[in-house]
């Protein structure tokens, strides 16, 4: 039966066009929508304030919509596995809290650094333990690291915001660090765009091009196949969780660059904002579905739209709603198109067993 229905789809696939068969590409479709919808946004927004269009607004976009991506990359890969992150914002903030309060003590950059990454990929891997080998619900696991991430943040620093970091490093390696990861530009665009766009290309192949990537797939689509099919459960939901972490780390050391301090609220809300990004893009929270090209779009609507509203002046709390409106319906049409594929696929069953059946 599974040998007719895959002989079935194939014959059909051949005879689609090129164009058809790139967006038959699992989550290309949503992707590729969404990096439409992205363009249409701009150039309205353009067209009602030509400042949209200009260099500089465009370079400024770039770098913000680059921690959007970062978070929506780590928050991208959880979902995929049919899990989620809600420890993200705070693991944000606790990389922030210890770098900086590790620079302000005189510990030099690089070994911060090294430090902070430790700290946050052992919340990673706390996270993926508790839920694939424990099983423990992923909103319950998360939620608790979330609130001990928090903690942590607050604690390390003595319940307040760190000193400028220049004054344990000295000035000229508070001035290197912040422009390695926020200030300083390559080819006239800022470097945490490229520090976003290089991770984004590596864990794009990772996903969509090695074993450890399509386990990650096969657990969020059918995880007790996944089991079946001698998948190591456990092992790949905490590498989707250490990738969230490393993530969620990378911002932290952005956000602390440029304040050139420490700030305990550091990342308040962007479990929220990775899950925003992803799910505009066509990441299902349900699992299974969804590339990083469509993470990727997804990061870029969320970022034009509060650029363009800003350009507008239009409160915060309508920037807000617009977003939870737009996620509303990204999600009601990844559960319509699930249905019609669920339907779609036991038509493809019903015909592969009369075929069989004649035979």
């Amino acid at each position: 039966m599974i040998t007719v229905e895959k002989g079935y789809e194939k014959q059909m696939e051949q005879t689609l066009s090129p164009i058809r068969r790139f967006l038959k590409i699992r989550g290309m479709g949503s992707a590729v929508t969404a990096f439409i919808g992205m363009v249409i946004i701009f150039l309205a927004f353009g067209l009602i304030n030509p400042i949209v269009f200009g260099s500089a607004n465009i370079v400024n976009l770039l770098r913000s919509m680059s921690i959007y991506l970062l978070i929506g990359i780590g928050q991208s890969y959880v979902l995929i596995t049919g899990n989620i992150d809600l420890s993200i914002g705070s693991v944000v903030g606790m990389s922030a809290m210890i770098s900086a309060t590790l620079m302000t003590m005189g510990v030099p950059v690089p070994l911060a650094i090294l430090i902070t990454m430790i700290c946050c990929l052992a919340v990673g891997a706390i996270n993926g333990t508790l839920v694939g080998r424990f099983k423990l619900p992923p909103f319950i696991a998360t939620l608790g690291t979330m609130f001990v991430a928090r903690g942590i943040a607050f604690m390390v620093n003595g319940n307040r915001n760190t000193d400028a970091i220049a004054s344990g490093i000295g000035r000229e390696a508070a001035t290197s660090f912040g422009n390695v990861f926020y200030y300083g530009r390559t080819f006239g665009i800022f470097n945490t765009f490229w520090i976003a766009i290089v991770l984004f290309i590596i864990f794009f192949f990772l996903l969509s091009k090695t074993r450890s990537g399509r386990h990650i797939y096969a657990i969020g689509s059918n995880v007790d196949a996944a089991k079946l099919s001698g998948v190591n459960v456990g092992n790949t939901v905490t590498k989707a969780y250490l990738v969230s972490a490393f993530c969620a780390c990378m911002v932290g050391l952005i956000r602390a660059a440029q304040s050139g301090m420490g700030n305990m609220e550091a990342g308040v809300m962007y479990e929220m904002f990775g899950v925003a990004a992803s799910v505009i893009g066509g990441v299902s929270p349900l699992g299974g579905t969804g590339i990083l090209l469509g993470t990727l779009a997804g990061a870029s609507v969320w970022q034009i739209l509060e650029n363009g509203l800003n350009m507008l002046l239009a409160p915060v709390g309508i920037q807000r709603m617009l977003i939870g409106i737009i996620v509303v319906i990204a999600v009601l049409l990844d559960v319509v198109l699930r249905r019609g594929q669920g339907t779609k696929l036991s038509r493809l069953l019903q015909r592969g067993n009369s075929r069989a059946k004649r035979e």
